[in-house]
């Protein structure tokens, strides 16, 4: 059972919005190396832990529900970056053409308003649970052996 507090693990403040710093906390949340992969790997490993003791599952069920508090903070930076992102902002790219032909256009889960500014089209401006490329976080860098040294292996290379 979750318990969920309002605030946020730590306050969120965003000075200047910014569409491109929303995209590298998109990919914070939803990559490879992201707060979704870690948080479900930290559930896994708990879920499939047969030690003697719940010492272990415990700690790993806390660390995992911590980094739900993580997402919602990046999400919620996402969200803030996009919402009132400046005109100014989305025009600076279309005087550059390379920055305008990689940012204008090969994403279907984004379209582009001016070149910089990247609209999440099916999410309404706001964070999803996929990387900064829009491909959806398939869980397929989860790593749950079931050998708790081995899983903290895995997790001290998670967290560095």
């Amino acid at each position: 059972m979750y318990y969920h507090d309002k605030r946020l693990q730590y306050p969120v403040k965003v000075d200047s919005p910014d569409p491109i710093y929303a995209r590298m906390l998109q990919q914070a949340i939803g990559g490879i190396e992201g707060e979704i992969r870690v948080c479900m790997q930290y559930f896994f490993q708990a879920w499939g832990n047969r030690a003697p003791t719940t010492k272990y599952r415990d700690m790993l069920l806390n660390t995992a529900t911590e980094e739900i508090g993580h997402i919602e903070m990046l999400a919620t930076a996402v969200a803030m970056n996009l919402e009132t992102a400046p005109t100014k902002v989305q025009e600076a790219g279309a005087a550059d053409a390379l920055v305008g032909a990689v940012m204008g256009g090969e994403n279907p889960r984004h379209i582009a308003e001016g070149m910089l500014h990247k609209t999440l089209l099916s999410t309404g401006m706001a964070a999803f649970p996929g990387n900064s490329d829009g491909l959806p976080f398939d869980m397929s860098h989860i790593y749950a052996s079931g050998n708790i040294a081995a899983d903290m292996y895995c997790n001290v290379a998670a967290e560095a």
